[in-house]
């Protein structure tokens, strides 16, 4: 089946086209809409797409099956709510909600529609993380033991020129909530579900609301401990990755925005096993689109029945829990267990007393 596809904002909207593009029999973009007329032209003439300016002649279209949500953050839950209820399913940007109360609102509407609602994590889909896939499946991984995270970008002022980032009230969050939150989810997806965290958070490079420099430590279900660094002041934009598992260790490249591609490094404890770990990390790192296209073909698979690997609405509220929790420890000065109890401040919001 081919998918009819409305994207909601030209901005990132250009990066998901070219992922809908490369998959040319799986998807069609039939809208694009924008407040800039301008813009959304641009991005929907090469395909032939129809523009619009409001939300309401997306949600009327009978030539859209799924609606891509590539709005601000505060606008991601009502939206998604709104395009649900009108019988679409909905991709949606990061992060889906500004609280664990509102990601679970979001919940209630996707069971209420009997639609799906896909979280964009397109940085699960590389060769590296299929790679590390077919390595747990042939039982080289072994239990997770260790990881170390790095989300070390260069963030300037002429970033935070447009009016939503940086603000509580619009970006819902800072570094933790609309940076790191790509590699935190991968921590997760390779690790498993997180039991505790404790953070130290603060604002140390540009004139914002929201923090922009992070330590984190991770505690998982299954034992494992990971540490993660997170700047927006680095000289350059570097993601980085280290997983340390019982029989094997992977090791990232430094690509900020594409941590699953690059040269990645799988190595062996013992020299017996190296040989079969290079020829499955060689099979296998071919297999599978990456990036966008391979998170949109992953979700194409789920709405036929075929695959489940797409990121699910599960794991976007997990995302956001996590990163209640990170808040809620850093302004407390503790531990924070997970998932996080309903009766915390940040359950209901993320945003700080006064913000």
């Amino acid at each position: 089946m081919t998918y009819r596809v409305a994207i909601l904002g030209a901005g990132i909207g250009r990066e998901h086209m070219d992922g809908y593009t490369a998959l040319g029999e799986r998807f069609r973009v039939t809208q694009v809409c924008d407040l800039d007329a301008a813009r959304a032209e641009a991005l929907a003439a090469p395909v032939g797409a129809a523009c619009a300016s409001s939300i309401d002649a997306v949600l009327a279209n009978p030539e859209v099956d799924i609606v891509d949500i590539c709005l601000p953050p505060s606008l991601h839950v009502p939206t998604a709510e709104r395009v649900l209820a009108s019988g679409k399913h909905v991709i949606c940007e990061k992060p889906i909600a500004g609280s664990p109360k509102d990601a679970g609102a979001l919940a209630d509407a996707e069971a209420t529609s009997g639609k799906r609602f896909f979280p964009v994590f397109q940085y699960r889909f590389g060769p590296a993380f299929s790679a590390l896939e077919a390595l747990r499946t042939a039982g080289l991984l072994g239990a997770p033991r260790v990881a170390a995270a790095e989300t070390h970008w260069n963030r300037k002022r002429d970033y935070y020129a447009n009016h939503w980032r940086g603000t509580w009230a619009h970006e819902m969050g800072g570094a933790v909530l609309s940076h790191a939150i790509h590699i935190h989810d991968l921590l997760r997806h390779e690790f498993g579900p997180v039991a505790e965290v404790s953070a130290f958070l603060d604002t140390l490079i540009n004139p914002i609301e929201t923090e922009d420099c992070g330590a984190i430590l991770f505690r998982f279900a299954t034992g494992a401990l990971a540490t993660s660094s997170i700047t927006l002041g680095a000289a350059d934009d570097c993601s980085r990755l280290k997983l340390v598992y019982e029989h094997l260790t992977a090791e990232s490249d430094s690509l900020p925005y594409q941590p699953g591609q690059g040269n990645w490094r799988f190595l062996a404890r013992t020299a017996d096993a190296q040989a079969e770990v290079d020829r499955i990390v060689a099979d296998a790192s071919a297999r599978r689109a990456n990036g966008f296209a391979g998170l949109f073909e992953a979700i194409a698979d789920a709405l036929d029945g075929a695959d489940e690997r797409a990121p699910t609405l599960a794991d976007g509220i997990a995302s956001i829990h996590l990163a209640a929790a990170i808040y809620r420890s850093q302004r407390h000065g503790m531990p924070v267990a997970l998932p996080l109890d309903a009766s915390s401040e940040e359950y209901a919001r993320l945003a700080p007393e006064g913000a």
